[in-house]
This record gives structure tokens, C-alpha cells and sequence, in this order.
């Protein structure tokens, strides 16, 4: 990954996952984003220009925040982003930023693509107060519709109820900014003929030409199936649920069920799911309903279940998978949930043989849980205390 200095930052381009590094005042100075692009230096949603009609807009996320859980799927080219009122006692629109996205969908939902700014995308590097640029981005999908591009949610923090935006984006398919166009938006909007081509077809013809970038490896390493090292909160997450699975061994069916329940958090498709009786379940600990279509018009295809909970020390192997997937019948799929991973050649043979075999590892479970709301170990306690005992 490129590291590009302090000291050069006012005269070099965005490369896509380069690194560029804080300075060291020990203070707002050494904020990176605004050496670059010129906005300001503080908070996530920041802009350059009027705020009814800004040149250039930067979204900047730590992608760690358990109560607004921003994400960057690299793979399909999305982000998903919250906006600025993140806590109560505010109007939805009280902040500049929300009031920018508001105003942006809505010109979006019109048509008015020449009015909306580019988006440039950072996160959070890997010391002080670093950043890694990870794209240009426009409002909406090509898919998307206008209830789901931007959506009001409500949240509540210390009794106290509030809401703030939830937007999509789409990162386009450019690999480099040129600081040519960075210092002409500094100044103005500019000529949209001097715009990297991806961003003038957008404008142009509304074309999605997004940054897709398949993994080489399709099968998960173990590492990347557990919790970051660094991530304090999920880890304790984990270590909670299976400490409590474990000291509750007598309670019948008591992590199946859980699983159950982090499988209906994961997707609301999930229409049913019951646990099986040992002695009849076939190998199997759960069964299901998954709803694929409309309100109108939807056909629902059965799923099978199967559920380990595991100190993230022992993994679960081709034994334990192929036991659900010997299970799996015609036109159904297998859901197999665990606390812990499942090992490099289990995963393999199951993407290489493509088996109809979704895995939530321990890594999932916890994001699962973090992003609908169950962001605490207080919160996990006793979502486990009042379900499973």
C-alpha cells in the first residue's frame, strides 16, 4: 500500500487505497483531508463551497463506529453512510450535513445530475490520524430506487428519540484523481469536459460504471472469519455469547435457538425458522423459510441449519459441514452458524464444489449484532438473558 507524506499531500493525486499521512502538531492541523482537498478539517461530512451547492463533497468514516455502522463493500462497489445528527436533542436537518444529502438525493431523484458534486471516499489509516482514499463516489445505485437511497431511521440513545439519514452510494470505476480537477473544484465547479470520464457518464447518461473488484481467494481464511485483534468490542461480543452457551450446557437447543435469531437479524427475507428435535432434524439443527420477490408476487425456498458454538480456537472441518450438506435436499440451501470459523479446507470444498452453503462466522455474528442495534456487552447480555434462558 502506498504511503504518500505529509509534506506532499498539497500537490499529489487520490490513488485508490493509498495511504496519506497526518502531520505531527498533535492537533486538528494534522488532519490529512484538508491538506488535500481543501475542505474542512474535522468530522465525516465535510465540503468545499456553498453548502445549498457545494464544488466537492468528502465522506470520511472509521468504519468502527458501533452505533452508525458505515460500510464499504469493496467488492460490489457501495457505500453505505450515516449522516451527521448522531445524537439527540436535534432536528434531522439541524446539521449541514444532513441538509447537504437531502438536498443532493433530491436533485438526484430529478435528474439534475449536473448540480451534484463529486463524493471522495476516506477511511480511517492504520496510525494517528492517517486516511486511506477509497474512492469517488456518486449518490444512489443503479439499482435503487428513492425509498431506498436515502432513508430517515429512528434511533434512541438515553430514552431519548432522534433520527438521522442512511444513504447509499456507488463507487465509480477510476483508480486516480487527478489534482488538476482537485484545485479546480477548490475554486469552483468545473467544466464538466475536464472531469475523469466515468464521472462525466454519470452526469451525462446516468451510467453506473462501478469499481467491482472480485476476491482472488472466494473461500474466507480464518483470520478473516474472527474478529479483528484490535477490535475490542467484537471480540468481547464473542467471548460473551459463548461463555454464556457455554456455562447454560444443559439448556436444551440453547445456541441453536440463538442462531436462529441472529439468521432472522441478518436478513428480514427470513420469513421462519424453527429448531429441530435431536432425534428427528435429520442433521440438521434448524429448518427454514427464505421469501425471494414482491409483497405481491414472492416464492419461498427452504433452507436447513446447522449451528456450533466453539472457542474461536477450534474451527469446525469438512466432517461438520458435510454432515448439513449431505442434508441439504433439492432447491434448498444451508445456513451453517458458528461462533468460531471453519477451516481452509472445509471453506474450499464448499465454494469449489459450489455447495449452497452460506457460513456466519464468528466475525459475521458480531457484525450482525452490531449493526441491528446490540452494540454493547450490556445490550448482548440481555438480549441473551431474555431469549435463551
Amino acid at each position: 500500500m502506498d504511503l504518500i507524506s505529509f509534506e506532499h499531500l498539497h500537490n499529489t493525486d487520490l490513488q485508490l487505497d493509498a495511504v496519506y499521512e497526518s502531520g505531527d502538531w498533535g492537533n486538528v492541523k494534522d488532519d490529512p483531508i484538508h491538506r488535500l482537498v481543501g475542505c474542512g478539517n474535522q468530522g465525516g461530512f465535510r465540503y468545499v463551497g456553498n453548502n445549498d451547492s457545494p464544488n466537492l463533497c468528502v465522506l470520511y468514516s472509521s468504519l468502527t463506529d458501533p452505533d452508525w455502522c458505515d460500510e464499504l463493500d469493496i467488492v460490489q462497489g457501495r457505500l453505505t453512510y450515516y449522516g451527521d445528527n448522531k445524537t439527540p436533542g436535534h432536528d434531522l436537518h439541524s446539521k449541514k450535513g444532513n441538509r447537504v444529502l437531502k438536498s443532493i438525493f433530491e436533485k438526484l431523484h430529478r435528474g439534475e445530475r449536473y448540480d451534484i458534486p463529486p463524493f471522495f471516499v476516506f477511511t480511517k489509516g492504520p496510525t494517528k490520524r492517517d486516511v486511506v482514499f477509497r474512492g469517488l463516489a456518486v449518490p444512489g445505485t443503479n439499482n435503487s430506487n428513492q425509498d431506498e437511497d436515502l432513508v430517515a431511521i429512528w434511533k434512541t440513545r438515553g430514552g431519548k428519540r432522534f433520527q438521522n439519514y442512511r444513504a447509499t452510494f456507488s463507487i465509480l470505476n477510476i483508480n486516480r484523481i487527478s489534482r488538476d480537477w482537485l484545485n479546480k473544484l477548490r475554486i469552483s465547479k468545473s467544466d464538466i469536459n475536464i472531469a475523469p470520464d466515468v464521472w462525466r457518464n454519470w452526469v451525462v447518461l446516468n451510467k453506473y460504471d462501478l469499481l467491482i473488484a472480485p476476491k482472488t481467494i472466494q473461500y474466507r481464511l480464518r483470520n478473516e472469519q474472527l474478529p479483528d485483534p484490535f477490535d475490542k468490542l467484537s471480540n468481547n461480543l464473542l467471548k460473551l455469547i459463548i461463555s454464556f452457551f457455554k456455562s447454560h450446557q444443559e439448556k436444551e437447543y440453547a445456541f441453536e435457538k440463538c442462531a436462529v435469531e441472529i439468521v432472522r437479524l441478518m436478513d428480514s427475507n427470513v420469513i421462519s425458522c424453527d429448531v429441530t428435535r435431536p432425534w428427528r432434524d435429520g442433521g440438521r439443527d434448524g429448518i427454514g423459510e427464505y421469501k425471494i420477490g414482491t409483497v405481491n408476487s414472492s416464492i419461498k425456498v427452504d433452507f436447513a441449519l446447522e449451528a456450533k458454538c466453539k472457542n474461536v480456537e477450534y474451527g469446525s472441518g469438512v466432517k461438520e459441514t458435510s454432515r448439513l450438506i449431505s442434508r441439504i435436499k433439492h432447491r434448498q440451501f444451508g445456513i451453517f452458524v458458528t461462533t468460531s470459523y471453519v477451516s481452509e479446507q472445509a471453506y474450499k470444498e464448499i465454494v469449489e464444489d459450489s455447495h449452497p452453503l452460506l457460513i456466519i462466522s464468528g466475525k459475521d455474528i458480531t457484525e450482525i449484532l452490531i449493526r441491528t442495534g446490540y452494540n454493547t456487552t450490556e445490550k448482548v447480555e440481555n438480549w441473551l438473558k431474555s431469549n435463551f434462558l
